[in-house]
């Protein structure tokens, strides 16, 4: 007995979108993956870092902390070059060096601040992270225009950061700097999240697959990272 083509037809679509449905599950498992092992990482390079008491001072108030962060913003801008035009290697290895140069230039947190503080901003930062990037993931919204106009913004903290650091030097705009730094990285975790879903195409093969994921884990990394340093300065406890 022949098929109706309708039911076939509708059967073929259900499939496809069930086969959709797994490939993106499996695509933002591995987003996920690959983020929470470069935060591990970032760990591991910071608590190696802070057991070097004379390599930690040489960061905390040497130029080498602002080297550091020239490279953390090059990879940042170069990122979608370095995943897309080059091969898996390439972006495994600037994904991991992004993480490593985080974990160096936080580790002096580890002095400032106590361990129980930046267990308790850990997990706070945790908690709206993986809130936000909720948010992201359902959305039925487009948020594209918050994304442009919370990209933009980021320049202007950029700009911010650096007038406080060498010409204000106000404990209280950077009391106010650490509240916007916090929002509107908040906001990119969820359009983050948005554009890499969307990123994700079936009939994508497995290296670009594993370049797309890794170079999602790059951009929500950094959010959660920056989120989490900015939380511990507007939260964390200062060591006596």
């Amino acid at each position: 007995m022949a098929l109706d083509p309708r039911l076939q037809y509708a059967t073929q679509t259900v499939e496809a979108g069930a086969g959709i449905d797994q490939g993106l599950r499996t695509y933002m498992l591995r987003v996920y993956n690959y983020m929470a092992l470069g935060v591990a990482f970032t760990g591991v390079i910071s608590l190696m870092v802070a057991m070097n008491p004379e390599l930690m001072m040489t960061i905390a108030v040497g130029p080498a902390r602002w080297v550091m962060f020239i490279g953390i913003l090059g990879l940042g801008f170069m990122a979608p070059r370095l995943m897309f035009s080059g091969n898996a290697i390439v972006a495994q290895g600037a994904f991991w060096l992004y993480a490593a140069l985080w974990g160096a230039l936080i580790a002096p947190m580890f002095y400032i601040y106590t361990e129980a503080s930046i267990v308790r901003v850990f997990f706070i930062t945790a908690a709206a992270f993986a809130g936000m990037s909720l948010f992201g993931y359902t959305t039925k919204r487009d948020l594209s225009a918050m994304g442009a106009f919370l990209c933009m913004a980021t320049f202007g903290i950029l700009i911010a950061i650096l007038a406080n650091a060498f010409i204000f030097q106000s404990t209280g705009f950077d009391f106010i700097l650490s509240i916007v730094v916090v929002l509107v990285f908040a906001g990119l975790t969820a359009y983050e999240t948005q554009s890499i879903r969307n990123m994700y195409a079936e009939q994508d093969g497995g290296e670009l697959t594993d370049r797309k994921a890794i170079f999602g884990a790059f951009m929500l990394y950094g959010s959660f990272v920056t989120m989490f340093v900015w939380l511990l300065h507007l939260l964390g406890v200062a060591r006596d």
